[in-house]
């Protein structure tokens, strides 16, 4: 091992390639739990605009009735059920549902928690997301 190893810094620790789908996952669930949390904020004061009559509610709805606010609401459709999806495989996982057997941590310690049945989990977790969105785009486009 060189001096270089260890000093990729945020790149290294970021890089997906690495650490496999484990830390794809790591990623999507942080970034989801982010935009739903500025959705929430926006969609707060989206709802508080009723408050000023119904020609200001409706002067917001008109924002979401374009091409770009389907796209977003078809982004935040994919947060959701991705965040969901995900938080609940995780909720199982620190449950001890589809951990593996513990293994004696050898250098370069390959990690032995997340087995096939995690993964596929992960993948399932990305796939209904993409099915949902999907969906989403179906109803609000009209294809």
């Amino acid at each position: 091992m060189g001096d270089n190893d260890n000093k990729e810094g945020f790149k290294g620790m970021a890089n997906p390639g690495r650490y496999g789908i484990e830390r794809v996952a790591y990623w999507l669930m942080r970034i989801t739990g982010l935009g739903l949390l500025a959705y929430f904020i926006a969609h707060i004061y989206e709802t508080s605009t009723i408050l000023d009559g119904p020609s200001a509610w409706n002067a917001m709805l008109e924002m979401t009735q374009t091409t770009e606010g389907h796209i977003f609401l078809t982004l935040v459709i994919g947060m959701c059920v991705f965040h969901t999806a995900n938080g609940i495989r995780l909720v199982f996982g620190h449950a001890g549902y589809g951990v593996g057997k513990p293994g004696r941590p050898d250098y370069p310690y390959p990690a032995k928690s997340l087995n096939m049945k995690g993964k596929a989990c992960i993948y399932a977790s990305i796939g209904i997301a993409a099915l949902a969105m999907w969906y989403g785009i179906a109803v609000m486009f009209g294809v």
